[in-house]
């Protein structure tokens, strides 16, 4: 079972998160996600359990505990609809949010001047 694990300390470890799982039973993998431009922890994480009553249990037990001063939430992760996943297209076009040759701010606009945009 894969389990979400949220409200994390920024300074948990993986292998911390791990011993937190294993005192349920066996741990297939941990992973805390991080931002990959700082590598700074983004307060949550995944762990990864083969038996499924050792992972419910352990989201019984440890959802709502206090670690380091913070709350955490876990519970069973599941996989979002493939309709909301966020797109990271670059080539958007045709917004309004400012630039050249818009109606809202920006240079050669048509409301004057050089507000906002670029």
């Amino acid at each position: 079972m894969n389990i979400f694990v949220g409200s994390l300390p920024f300074s948990i470890e993986e292998a911390d998160l791990r011993e937190s799982f294993e005192a349920y039973g066996a741990v297939d993998s941990v992973k805390i996600i991080t931002d990959k431009f700082t590598g700074r922890s983004k307060g949550f994480g995944f762990v990864e359990m083969p038996n499924d009553s050792e992972a419910q249990k352990a989201i019984d037990e440890l959802n709502g505990a206090v670690v380091s001063g913070r709350t955490i939430v876990v519970n069973k992760s599941e996989p979002k609809p493939e309709g909301e996943r966020r797109s990271f297209n670059n080539n958007r076009g045709g917004n309004d949010r400012g630039g050249y040759g818009n109606n809202r701010g920006g240079y050669g606009n048509d409301r004057g001047g050089n507000r906002g945009g670029y």
